[in-house]
Parts: structure tokens; C-alpha cells; sequence
């Protein structure tokens, strides 16, 4: 049986590595949307992976009989139609931990962002930095620390509770819902200590955590869980951040509430339109801008190649 694996969105070197090692020919050069069922078929690929760009669609599935297994390289798997590709007797298989760690850490560079006001300060100091020195520092004066504050964690799984510890080291109170989950022990790793730290964290009501967070993160795969009705429930000059999906937190009432104070801050790496966000959502000067850069980190995809490759391995070797 042929062992051709199309890589369409690449793979960490490691990964690929690995895979030649076990005997597939591993092809990383970009296919069209639009050519891809041709070129499976062409090449008798069996096995493909993807990241967020290529889509796998029941179009292309019902096109290529000779797919054996498709691969996300991350999370979420909503550019692909996993249950129809599983009816049909293909291997779906993704890597839910590997970018955890990624991820946690944008929402807190987007934290850290909109509590010092690096976003704005970095636009207005190139431009004005050598003539309204005294004027921006006034401007940028009243910062607040993370440390003391409450941050809620809607969805309370692998990165949601990567988020919590990274929170727990800066000194913040973590408080989470989840309606999968009553309680999670997370074990904190401390450089220099012989030991990890455990900590049990609760999940509450969402209502309890709307009213009780001064910053929220989301981490759901999907739907809207802020719009309008959840943030009148929040404290004046909450801070929200989405490291999620475009739309968990919808766009219009976030400018809505940005606009009107209530919320004083927002962090975005996904978006509703993408890849053509809203002009309005770009263009927010209480808006720290990312452009989809979760998991994109040397690190994580490095891990996420690795266990793709494992899984590759152990479903088709």
C-alpha cells in the first residue's frame, strides 16, 4: 500500500522525520483549495494533514475514496467535516495538547497588553514619542497590575487550564465555568522547586463568573458565549480576551461595550470574517490585535507535529 502523506498546511521537521523513519513519503508542498481532491487522487495520497488554512470538506472526502486518515495539526477541527469523513470510514485524528501552553500564554501577552496599554502606546510612539513625550506618559499613567485580580475562564479544559496556572504564578484568583467539569487539580511546575504544587479550582455558575471577573477568556469551540445579555452582567471595566473562535464573543456588542466604557479593554486573535476582519474591530483603539497566532509558536509546533506524526504512525504503520 502506498504510505504518501500530504502535509498541505507543513509540519515541524521532527514530525516529518519521524514519519520517513517509519516509511511514508511525506509531501509538505502547498496544494489549492481548489486542486486538492486532484491531487490526492493523483498522488494516491492516504493520509493528509492540515492546520486552520486547508479545508476538508464532504466535497473533497466523497472525491477521494483512497483517503485513509485526516490530520488537524491543533485544536479545533471546524474547517473539516469529521463526523461525514468518519461515516465514510476515514481516521480523523487531531493534537489537543500540544499548543496549550502557546495559547495560555497569548492571552496573558494580550492581558499584560491592555493593562499597560502597550497596544495604543506602541502606535502613538513612533508618531509622537519625540514631541508629546510628557503627554503619552500622562496618558499611559494609570495602569493596573494582574496581580490580586480575579480572572474568569469560560471552558475549563487543556488550555483553559494552562491559562490558570500561568494566572496562578502572577498572583491572580482563578475562577472558571464549565458545565463538563465540577473541578480540575492542576499541578503547577515551579523552576527551582523539588516538587509540583497542586491546586483544586471549582468550577462555578457563568453567572457567578460574570459578575465576579475583572478579566474574562473564553475557551469554547464555538458558538456565541458573550454577546450583550452577559456583558450587562459584568463589573464596569472588565477586560476580555478571545484565543478562541471568532464570534464567541460577538463583535458587535464587544464594540458596543467598548465604546460605551463598560468594558475597558479587549484582547482578539480570532475573529468572525476572517481571514477579512471588520474594519470597525481593526481599526478599535481599545483593541489588542492578533491575526490567528495561538498555536504559532516554535514550540508548540514542534510538539504538534511529533504527536501527529505518533498518531499518523499508529493508525496507517
Amino acid at each position: 500500500m502506498s504510505k504518501r502523506i500530504l502535509a498541505n498546511d507543513g509540519i515541524d521537521a521532527q514530525g516529518k522525520a519521524l514519519l520517513e523513519k517509519a516509511g511514508f513519503t511525506v509531501i509538505t508542498e502547498k496544494v489549492a483549495q481548489e486542486n486538492l481532491a486532484q491531487a490526492i487522487n493523483e498522488h494516491n495520497y492516504i493520509g493528509l494533514t492540515v492546520r486552520s488554512a486547508t479545508k476538508v470538506r464532504k466535497d473533497v472526502i466523497d472525491a477521494c475514496p483512497g483517503l485513509k486518515l485526516i490530520g488537524r495539526g491543533g485544536v479545533g477541527m471546524d474547517n473539516i467535516d469529521v463526523e461525514y469523513a468518519r461515516s465514510k470510514g476515514i481516521t480523523v485524528v487531531n493534537t489537543p495538547a500540544a499548543s496549550s501552553h502557546s495559547v495560555a500564554e497569548l492571552v496573558f501577552a494580550h492581558l499584560f497588553t491592555s493593562v499597560r496599554f502597550l497596544d495604543d502606546s506602541n502606535r502613538q510612539m513612533p508618531v509622537n514619542g519625540d514631541t508629546q513625550f510628557e503627554t503619552l506618559k500622562k496618558k499611559y499613567a494609570k495602569g493596573i497590575e494582574l496581580k490580586g485580580k480575579t480572572i474568569g475562564i469560560i471552558g475549563f479544559g487543556r488550555i483553559g487550564q494552562a491559562v490558570a496556572k500561568i494566572a496562578l504564578g502572577c498572583g491572580m484568583k482563578v475562577i472558571a465555568h464549565d458545565p463538563f467539569l465540577k473541578e480540575a487539580l492542576l499541578d503547577l511546575e515551579i523552576q527551582g522547586a523539588k516538587e509540583k504544587v497542586r491546586i483544586a479550582v471549582s468550577t462555578i455558575s457563568m453567572e457567578d463568573l460574570l459578575t465576579q471577573s475583572d478579566m474574562i477568556t473564553v475557551h469554547v469551540p464555538g458558538g456565541k458565549s458573550i454577546t450583550k445579555n452577559e456583558i450587562a452582567k459584568m463589573k464596569n471595566g472588565v477586560i476580555l480576551v478571545n484565543i478562541a473562535r471568532g464570534g464567541v464573543i460577538d463583535e458587535n456588542d464587544l464594540i458596543e461595550g467598548l465604546n460605551s466604557g463598560k468594558i475597558a479593554h479587549a484582547g482578539l486573535d480570532v475573529f468572525e470574517n476572517e481571514p477579512t476582519p471588520s474594519k470597525a474591530i481593526l481599526s478599535h483603539p481599545k483593541i489588542s490585535l492578533t491575526p490567528h497566532i495561538g498555536a504559532a509558536t516554535e514550540e508548540a509546533q514542534e510538539r504538534i507535529g511529533i504527536e501527529l506524526s505518533d498518531l499518523i504512525i499508529e493508525k496507517l504503520g
